[in-house]
């Protein structure tokens, strides 16, 4: 049976080459999804010889939106541009009332460790996001419903990272790949990394670990090292 995942990425991209196939697999189990982009792409980063920065941002947002087609998931963009300053508050409440609205089983959010200004950015505004809609949901006596945390992994969020929560994602790897394609950026061709290549052996690495072909690895919000948890489903056993 499918949850209710909602998932705060810094860029367009960046939770669906992390997430993607937990998120396939939720989505063919009945669950929604919905992902809040923080960041709309400036058009600079990894722009094709011959292409504006405008018309580079453009196609990007488009790329976001035809990856959500994907995964039969809502997406949203919390009003900010890389590059341009924005208000914190103002971005944090945003998160907040999504939160609110959506009421998420499962939340997922950049981990900590990260080396990227904008995925630290996220985090930390995420987080606090997240610890007032549970800590309001804990004052109204909604303790066993509370949405579990979960951090992705990143390879621009390495710090500290350790893997525990492994998801099969084997079913759908091959859609996986799929949708990581939709982004122009992960053939490595204009961004200098080859995300695909990268994300598809980290994920067989990971199957490795726990006895699945492949696997998404996730921290949870406690502390890591009781042990490694494997399970078919994002919350599932």
């Amino acid at each position: 049976m499918g949850v209710k995942i909602l998932a705060f990425s810094a860029h367009t991209g960046d939770v669906e080459i992390t997430a993607g196939g937990t998120i396939l697999r939720n989505a063919e189990e009945g669950g929604r999804c919905l992902i809040l982009h923080m960041f709309k792409p400036s058009g600079k980063w990894a722009r094709p010889p011959g292409v504006s920065v405008e018309e580079y941002a453009e196609t990007r947002v488009k790329q976001a939106l035809e990856a959500a087609r994907k995964l039969n998931a809502e997406v949203c963009f919390l009003g900010c541009v890389e590059g341009v300053p924005y208000d914190a508050e103002e971005v944090k409440l945003k998160m907040y009332r999504s939160l609110l609205e959506f009421k998420p089983d499962a939340v997922l959010i950049h981990w900590k460790g990260s080396y990227h200004p904008d995925h630290l950015a996220c985090h930390l505004l995420a987080i606090q996001a997240f610890e007032r809609f549970t800590g309001e949901q804990r004052a109204e006596g909604k303790n066993s419903r509370l949405a579990e945390l979960y951090y992705p992994e990143n390879w621009e969020d390495p710090q500290g990272f350790q893997p525990e929560v492994y998801v099969d994602v084997s079913s759908v790897f091959e859609k996986y790949v799929d949708l990581i394609k939709t982004y122009d950026f992960t053939s490595g061709k204009y961004s200098g990394f080859n995300y695909v290549d990268y994300y598809s052996c980290l994920k067989r690495i990971r199957g490795l670990e726990v006895g699945f072909q492949y696997a998404e690895a996730f921290m949870t919000f406690g502390d890591w090292g009781v042990k490694r948890v494997r399970r078919k489903s994002l919350l599932g056993e």
